[in-house]
């Protein structure tokens, strides 16, 4: 299974996400921002957290321009996998690959701590490995991590079964309807705010992202 990570001015998680892809089995290539194209034969295509551009303009916004992105958004929409996290998910509402944006936190306070999740749909290679329901703890690094979107898109989300997490216990940043995170119509794009590549190591405190690449990686292998 063949994995990308794209970098920019500004990402640092860049290295933990292919840590843990590798981890899962993943052959991984870095891909800079600047490239036009990504490496042919990928399936799936990682975009991570950071500060890309300073969070200049908006979060992702800049990012969302560059080169590599056009490249991206190809990718998807032939079908080809993505999952962002973090700063990635603020990249992917900006290309327009999942809908809503990420907004400052209600508290507009950077928040940085581990953080209760719940599992709301199984129903994707990226969450097949957890329970429906099934609660979670996670890393969260942000300051701008408040999604939102208007009442119809919430209503198609919540419908077509969209909602891969939201926020047990406490709502951190003022998400509407608590959510973490969000899936692609074809439930092959992922976008969340909570960070499972830095929880695939037990020396790092848990390993509760785990299951997130063991299943990504372990179906698309299956293929």
């Amino acid at each position: 299974m063949k994995a990308a990570v794209i970098v920019f001015p500004g990402s640092n998680c860049d290295r933990d996400m292919a840590v843990a892809l590798k981890a899962a089995g993943a052959q991984v290539t870095m891909v800079w921002h600047k490239e036009a194209g990504l490496p042919s034969g990928l399936d799936i295509v990682a975009v991570p957290g950071g500060f890309s551009f300073g969070d200049y303009l908006r979060c992702g916004a800049i990012a969302a321009q560059s080169p590599v992105c056009k490249a991206l958004v190809d990718h998807a929409e032939r079908g080809g996998y993505v999952l962002g996290v973090c700063n990635g998910f603020q990249v992917l509402t900006e290309t327009g690959l999942l809908p809503g944006a990420l907004m400052r936190n209600a508290g507009i306070k950077f928040v940085c701590k581990s953080q209760g999740l719940r599992v709301e749909t199984t129903a994707s290679d990226f969450t097949a490995r957890y329970g429906r329901g099934e609660e979670i703890a996670l890393p969260i690094a942000h300051h701008d991590g408040n999604y939102y979107a208007d009442a119809a898109t919430l209503e198609t989300l919540n419908a077509e079964d969209r909602v891969a997490f939201r926020y047990a216990g406490n709502n951190p940043n003022g998400s509407v309807e608590d959510i973490a995170g969000v899936l692609s119509a074809n439930r092959r794009v992922l976008g969340m705010m909570p960070h499972p590549e830095r929880a695939v190591d037990k020396a790092h405190g848990g390993i509760q992202g785990e299951p997130l690449f063991a299943g990504m990686v372990g179906a698309l292998a299956s293929v």
